[in-house]
């Protein structure tokens, strides 16, 4: 999961991958307690990724010393709803990775279903 992601991100765009260089993937079995608390769930196997980090809009000049942004990947919830949906598991690795990508850039949610719904 982890080269895929990285393949994702190496796929993009140039202007937006220039901008995700500083981005750390990471890989795990499930969120944590604190991870799953950040997005109002309780429910480990309802969470597939994360964003952590400050959106690009909502970065300082002044900031200094701030730790990189990470995207997480959830191992255990992604293989669960490739067995459930049968879709390709490098496709949902894609669509969550990109869907976490838009967070750095500053889309919420609602902004992204709504681009999703856009394109189909």
């Amino acid at each position: 999961m982890q080269q895929m992601a990285e393949a994702v991100v190496a796929s993009l765009p140039e202007q937006f991958r220039a901008q995700m260089g500083e981005i750390v993937m990471r890989v795990e079995d499930f969120a944590t307690p604190e991870q799953l608390a950040a997005v109002d769930l309780d429910d480990k196997w309802q969470l597939s990724g994360l964003y952590e980090g400050q959106a690009l809009p909502d970065r300082s000049i002044w900031e200094s010393h701030r730790m990189p942004a990470r995207i997480w990947l959830f191992r255990q919830p992604l293989i669960a709803e490739w067995r459930e949906t049968g879709v390709r598991m490098d496709d949902l690795v894609r669509h969550v990775v990109i869907h976490e990508a838009g967070h750095h850039f500053g889309f919420s949610d609602e902004d992204m279903h709504a681009l999703e719904d856009g394109a189909d």
